[in-house]
């Protein structure tokens, strides 16, 4: 199989996914086009040797629809020769679409892809492209479908974390956050996103609450604790675990992602295709893997897939040097930890989606790209990429610096 690398990354700012966010205003096509735009020109790609543009989009309708990546390769200015296709895995989606290039990498069909994905939460609310997971009882049943913060809730039941557990995680998130863009960490993957005229709308993460304290946390009520017990949804989770005689509501806003827009791009290729765009290479793509996980749970995947991963990749825990974790709810990290007794000084090292937020379709792309940043900063070798995914899946892959 051929070798696959990684040439270069970027990412948007990410916004609040609200009306008043500050990229509010960008459509998604826009958003995705501004990556496209950067991992272009800082590399000065032919872009009609480009032979995929590959982008994650939870939810692909209204001004997200109709295959955005080559939406935005129209609006970036690439050559008309560069192809686009849009790909779903919910939260996962950025990192298979980082994943589905590297196959056709490693099959030799391809030699430059770029991937990466994007969302725009504030225009496009969650789950608004519909579908039977949610609405019909044939595939609910079986799914023992329950919104993912009860599931969450769930996992903190069943593990045994508390509230002040899940709550010190993110405030933990928080700093992490506001010290490695104080430290300048990510000024070198993170692109402003300009207006027509060349003003800047944004330039940092935008969701970020640097003076989260547990005095904060401890004001918020759970998120979650309504449509489990009125909704009924606790019974469904006991019905599948019912070692779990009731659950403890411990996730709110404030130890959850937060809802964001944002998009990014990650530069994938071959030696040859490298070669042929006097491109250096910083890291190679080693393996991946995707998996099917307890449904209930929904958002224990990363474990299983990790397992998975290691497995087939004849690897460690301790062969791993930094881990990265979608946080989609506190819980979620706090499981994976606890599972392969993992210390926080080697995962999310620099925050997460507590802080930042998770613009769906592109944070596995995001997360790819900082972990890598932090391999160059600590001149280490090894991480491993994972996200929790909805309807109970996980996906992961390891990367090597070159």
């Amino acid at each position: 199989m051929t070798e696959v690398f990684i040439y270069d990354h970027v990412r948007t700012p990410r916004g609040r996914g609200k009306k008043d966010g500050a990229l509010h205003e960008v459509p998604s096509v826009r958003l995705a086009a501004k990556a496209l735009e950067a991992i272009r020109d800082r590399n000065g790609l032919d872009t009609s040797y480009v032979d995929d543009i590959i982008m994650g989009c939870v939810d692909p309708v209204m001004d997200a629809g109709a295959v955005i990546p080559k939406a935005a390769a129209f609006e970036a200015g690439y050559s008309t020769r560069a192809p686009g296709m849009q790909i779903s895995r919910f939260c996962a989606s950025g990192l298979d679409a980082v994943n589905f290039a590297a196959g056709k990498v490693a099959a030799g069909s391809d030699d430059i892809v770029i991937a990466g994905g994007v969302e725009s939460m504030s225009r496009v609310g969650m789950g608004m492209s519909g579908g039977s997971w949610y609405m019909d009882p044939s595939v609910n049943f079986p799914a023992f479908f329950m919104p993912q913060g009860v599931s969450a809730d769930l996992i903190a039941t069943k593990y045994g974390f508390s509230r002040d557990d899940v709550d010190a995680y993110a405030v933990e998130s928080q700093r992490r956050a506001a010290r490695a863009w104080d430290a300048g960490y990510f000024k070198n993957s993170v692109i402003p996103v300009k207006d027509q005229n060349g003003l800047t709308i944004l330039d940092r993460d935008e969701h970020m609450r640097p003076t989260t304290d547990m005095q904060s946390l401890a004001s918020l009520n759970p998120s979650f604790q309504m449509p489990g017990e009125m909704g009924g949804f606790e019974a469904v989770g006991i019905q599948a675990h019912p070692e779990i005689e009731r659950i403890n509501y411990v996730h709110h806003a404030g130890n959850s992602s937060g809802i964001v827009d944002g998009a990014a791009a990650v530069l994938i290729g071959s030696k040859a295709g490298g070669e042929a765009m006097n491109l250096k290479p910083r890291a190679r793509i080693r393996h991946f893997a995707n998996i099917g996980s307890d449904p209930a749970l929904m958002l224990t995947g990363p474990v299983d897939v990790t397992e998975k991963l290691l497995a087939r990749s004849g690897m460690k825990i301790a062969d791993i040097d930094l881990f990265e974790l979608n946080e989609a709810f506190a819980a979620v990290v706090l499981r994976y930890m606890q599972a392969f007794e993992i210390s926080h000084d080697r995962i999310n090292v620099n925050g997460g989606a507590i802080a930042m937020g998770h613009p769906l379709g592109a944070t596995g792309a995001m997360i790819l790209g900082t972990v890598l940043d932090e391999l160059e900063r600590r001149d280490l070798n090894t991480a491993l990429v994972t996200l929790c995914i909805g309807a109970g899946m996980g996906t992961a892959t390891i990367i090597e610096r070159v």
